[in-house]
């Protein structure tokens, strides 16, 4: 409570002078005023008076009136009043509607008065507490929203992005689909990662559900081990049988990024005429 600001406001002065004897052990900053006006000017100067103690009956500007005026300028003060007991009916109306925070009777009883003070100073540093909360939560949500309108444009953006990418591979597929050769793609552990429908007629289908299967599992051993032979930039190529069909090879080595790297075949089955003269080239010891 260090630092508390109590304003007492009473038009005697013994009144003010008992207050300031009261507190005179505690740890309060005690401004005193004479009358309301007088209490209304002191508030604008000490704009951060916690609490505002006031006689009811006054000169002018009564105590109920004067908390009304400092309710309305300063609505976070604790305001308390004095008063005699005659007096009780029309404070209590008045802290009905909301305007004060405590009655305390005339003559006040000291410790049942600064009780009364130290639960009022308690309340409005809870007030405080919660308000400074409540605008710290606000700016955390305010925070949070821009966080989640940023995360959500992240993810529309990747979304729309993997969309993308999905379609250019369902293209890029398609392209393969529409070649007239069987093409597929084999990873360095030879692995099937790639085929087209092409290939699925050479292979009788087999290879159409190979991807991730073994090329020992899908082809020949004569095209695994020509697949195993290819090295270089060059295109090599080669002849083979596929379910009893006459066939040419072609492949050569993928070498792409991230370690992408692999063999990619094409296969297509030989003509009457180009399989009489592969048969001839073999027949004259030749290299097809």
């Amino acid at each position: 409570m260090d630092g508390v600001k109590i304003l007492c406001v009473d038009d005697e002065p013994n009144v003010l002078k008992a207050m300031r004897r009261l507190f005179l052990d505690e740890d309060y900053r005690i401004f005193s005023a004479a009358s309301g006006e007088e209490g209304h000017a002191l508030l604008t100067e000490q704009w951060d008076i916690q609490v505002v103690i006031s006689d009811y009956r006054m000169p002018g500007m009564n105590g109920v009136d004067f908390l009304k005026a400092v309710h309305e300028g300063w609505p976070e003060t604790i305001r308390i009043v004095l008063s005699g007991y005659a007096d009780t009916a029309s404070v209590v109306a008045a802290i009905n509607e909301g305007q004060i925070y405590k009655f305390i009777g005339k003559p006040w009883n000291d410790e049942e008065l600064k009780a009364t003070i130290g639960k009022a100073i308690e309340h409005s540093n809870l007030k405080r507490k919660n308000q400074e909360l409540n605008r710290e939560l606000l700016a955390s949500n305010a925070e949070l929203k821009v966080l989640n309108e940023d995360l959500e444009k992240l993810v529309a953006d990747r979304t729309a992005e993997l969309i993308f990418r999905n379609r250019m591979l369902q293209q890029g597929q398609m392209i393969l689909d529409c070649l007239p050769v069987g093409v597929v793609g084999i990873d360095t552990d030879g692995f099937i990662v790639q085929g087209n429908r092409r290939l699925a007629e050479l292979t009788g289908g087999s290879a159409g559900t190979a991807m991730g299967q073994d090329i020992y599992q899908v082809f020949p051993e004569e095209i695994v081990k020509f697949t195993e032979k290819i090295t270089g930039d060059r295109i090599a190529v080669s002849h083979c049988n596929i379910l009893g069909k006459p066939c040419r090879v072609k492949g050569i080595r993928m070498r792409g990024s991230e370690g992408l790297d692999g063999v990619v075949l094409t296969i297509d089955t030989l003509t009457e005429r180009e399989t009489g003269d592969s048969a001839m080239v073999e027949r004259n010891g030749e290299r097809p």
